[in-house]
């Protein structure tokens, strides 16, 4: 396993990995207590492959649970990385993917299994797995598990396996349910707090900046700092799906080369942006927090908090995705007026010493001096060209709202005058053609292909006869419930 480690130049142990291992291959039951990104994997996972020996038998021997799919596939790599030169199988086993792959790595017979509280309980059920001759169970994220719900899930697991089994448990916090859950079915375990007793909440090779800013400028000051010196990979946090789409949408207008990880995206298409970021085909990765502790890649220089987190947990655990194996990185938070509360509590519990983040803006002199962003930098890449003519969003056209920053503003467009939204368009095309687009419907807009969008256009026609045929001088009077 040394030499395995050594070919992607893993050759010296990290605190938390100096402390469990000894410990972990002697058999002894383990609460491991470190920060994100500290190498809390190999900690348990190299006593868990040591302890099935080189060839083990087929079947299930070692359990290891976490809490989301990202993280899954994490473990699950870093366990096969660490088991290349042994005879053991590892499957990855998670919802959001055909359950067939997955039956079949089991019957292959797979020794060691990762995988989400629900694929494993549904597998379970069906006799497709079974737990019963399990000598090694981890529980990794354990805090994580108890605010995604997973807590009974997690005993109906425990309840499937042997009680004289080996259990470790690894956690970046330890609220009170998890040390119940571990009094309940570990025994006698010993806790290791692998941590600086100098050393504050948040981790010190990790610079934090918070900002109170605009939410409509924004997207500008992201593109900004994007172009940052010494900038490598970066990820961006947002609170909802929604706004992950639009970011992505917007970035990559700007010239940006970004990716997104968010629920409303299949499984697949997770996975392929995800491996995308790590290859490093795409160096921006926009993620809801349902990718914040399986974004396990080195060298990430930049998180933004897009939006704040609800809590000093979410907080850590997002910041956790820079700064990693030792390495230094940057955290930028942005704090809507509205979340003003949020933050005082985030920077009460954290003893940040930041209780009033600064007023900032795209264009404010110290965004530029704070994260080394070149003088005069402007955000959109020249690369980019002028910006396009973008057919609105459904659910903006119906409310009529504006279109955010890249100056691509959506209206309705009215009878008789053009609205506020296709002046803007036609002014940052450089169309000129305002004539031609008065009084034309929003959906029948030219698409990014140039061709007019099918939907609309023939209701947007009759409504036009319908005019010319009504009576009265030149003013065309829309009919009755237009």
């Amino acid at each position: 396993m040394v030499d395995a480690l050594a070919t992607k130049g893993i050759v010296e142990p990290f605190p938390i990995q100096t402390q469990t291992i000894p410990l972990g291959l002697a058999g002894q039951d383990i609460i491991g207590q470190a920060k994100t990104g500290t190498g809390k994997t190999l900690g348990f996972g190299l006593p868990l492959l040591q302890s099935l020996g080189l060839n083990p038998e087929p079947g299930v021997k070692a359990l290891v649970v976490v809490p989301t799919r990202e993280l899954c596939v994490q473990v699950a790599e870093d366990l096969v990385l660490a088991a290349s030169n042994r005879g053991t199988q590892i499957a990855a086993i998670y919802g959001g993917k055909a359950y067939e792959g997955q039956v079949e790595q089991l019957k292959a017979g797979a020794q060691v299994v990762v995988g989400t509280p629900g694929r494993l309980l549904d597998l379970a059920s069906q006799r497709m797995l079974s737990l019963k001759d399990v000598k090694v169970m981890v529980l990794d994220e354990a805090d994580k598990m108890l605010d995604l719900g997973f807590l009974s899930d997690i005993e109906k697991l425990f309840a499937q396996t042997s009680p004289t089994r080996h259990t470790m448990l690894f956690s970046a916090t330890m609220p009170g349910p998890i040390v119940a859950l571990a009094r309940r079915f570990m025994n006698r375990p010993i806790h290791i707090r692998a941590t600086d007793p100098d050393e504050g909440l948040t981790q010190a090779n990790i610079k934090h900046v918070v900002y109170r800013a605009h939410s409509m400028d924004k997207d500008e000051v992201i593109a900004r700092i994007l172009q940052a010196e010494g900038r490598g990979k970066t990820v961006v946090f947002t609170r909802t799906k929604r706004a992950a789409a639009k970011l992505v949408e917007e970035l990559n207008d700007r010239g940006f080369n970004a990716a997104a990880v968010h629920g409303d995206l299949n499984q697949e298409q997770r996975e392929r942006a995800m491996a995308a970021f790590k290859a490093g085909k795409k160096d921006i990765l926009i993620a809801t927090d349902v990718a914040a502790r399986g974004i396990d890649v080195n060298d990430v220089t930049h998180v933004i908090n897009h939006t704040i987190p609800d809590d000093e947990d979410t907080y850590l655990h997002r910041a956790g995705r820079t700064g990693r194996a030792g390495k230094t990185g940057i955290a930028v938070t942005f704090v809507d007026w509205d979340d003003m509360h949020k933050w005082t509590l985030i920077n009460r519990a954290l003893d940040m010493g930041q209780p009033e983040p600064v007023e900032t803006y795209s264009s404010s002199p110290h965004l530029f001096t704070d994260l080394d962003i070149p003088e005069g930098t402007k955000g959109r890449l020249a690369s980019a060209g002028p910006v396009r003519a973008r057919e609105p969003r459904p659910a903006d056209s119906d409310r009529g709202r504006s279109g955010g920053t890249g100056g691509s503003g959506r209206g309705r467009g009215g009878s008789g005058s053009t609205s506020g939204g296709n002046d803007s368009r036609q002014r940052a095309s450089g169309s000129g053609s305002g004539d031609r687009n008065r009084g034309r419907s929003e959906t029948s807009a030219p698409s990014e292909s140039g061709q007019p969008a099918a939907e609309g256009t023939r209701s947007t026609r009759s409504r036009q006869r319908t005019r010319r045929r009504s009576p009265g001088t030149g003013a065309s009077t829309p009919p009755a419930g237009v």
